[in-house]
């Protein structure tokens, strides 16, 4: 399975997760998350997906984008990711990763979006 294709059962994943959506409550803001090349656009609407779109959308308004790489998922993912590859913060700073954009809905909702985008973690890791 891709990184992209792990990625995708996200609006399961969170739909499992009744503390994280009430976490979210507060959060409502359009984003994309770039797996490897493959663009995502999520709606969160009080902290539940609204919407969830895999694959580029022209003239698509989103407030920031979290770009990495394929590797960066993949080790991110892990059940004990190892130093360096545990946080998305590590992930920017060994150059796996970036943010772009307005970071203000990303940083006031920081442990939401950390908790939402470590989801994948509870699938089982590819071999």
């Amino acid at each position: 399975m891709t990184p992209a294709d792990r990625f995708a059962k996200l609006p399961e994943l969170l739909a499992d997760d009744a503390d994280l959506v009430r976490r979210g409550r507060w959060l409502t803001v359009d984003c994309r998350i770039d797996i490897g090349r493959e663009p995502f656009h999520l709606t969160i609407a009080q902290g539940a997906l609204a919407a969830f779109d895999r694959g580029p959308r022209l003239m698509r308004s989103t407030a920031f984008t979290v770009r990495g790489t394929d590797e960066a998922w993949r080790h991110h993912w892990k059940v004990m990711p190892e130093p360096g590859w545990h946080d998305l913060f590590a992930l920017t700073k060994r150059g796996a990763a970036s943010f772009e954009g307005d970071l203000r809905p990303l940083l006031q909702n920081l442990q939401y979006f950390k908790d939402l985008l470590a989801l994948p973690r509870r699938l089982p890791e590819a071999s």
